[in-house]
């Protein structure tokens, strides 16, 4: 992947690094203090979700952060290390960038009425996952591009 190292691998790696840092503070935070993350505006309050919405919120910050997070890390690393290992482990963490997003999207549509999200979160949430996705679709061609 040597030659790949152009503006394209770069934008990868710093999203992908931006990423890790806002799956950190938001999900793997939010089980050592949920109303933490919640006063910091990266999970929703009980209000907003209800207890079950809490339960839901904190099983994929679980999820993340024993899964998630680790893989794309292992993406970041081995693909800065050019290894073969990092281009899998990142097409994978792609594929869950592509899904969890697509996931809230469908929530906070099928949820209208039973969730209470403030307009600047259905204004922020409906343009920041969108690019989630195109990121992460983006990213995957990227690496089949340049395998």
């Amino acid at each position: 992947m040597t030659e790949t190292r152009g503006i394209g691998f770069w934008v990868l790696i710093s999203i992908g690094s931006l990423l890790v840092f806002f799956l950190i503070i938001g999900q793997t935070f939010s089980l050592i203090d949920y109303e933490q993350a919640v006063a910091l505006g990266l999970q929703e309050s009980i209000d907003e979700i209800g207890e079950t919405g809490i339960v839901w919120a904190k099983s994929f910050a679980f999820g993340d952060t024993v899964f998630y997070i680790p893989l794309l890390i292992a993406g970041i690393i081995g693909l800065l290390k050019e290894k073969k290992w990092g281009s899998y482990a990142m097409f994978g963490s792609l594929a869950v960038t592509v899904y969890w997003p697509i996931v809230h999207l469908y929530f906070i549509y099928a949820g209208r009425g039973v969730i209470d999200l403030s307009p600047d979160k259905y204004l922020s949430y409906s343009i920041i996952l969108p690019l989630l996705v195109i990121y992460s679709l983006w990213g995957m061609w990227f690496l089949l591009k340049h395998k």
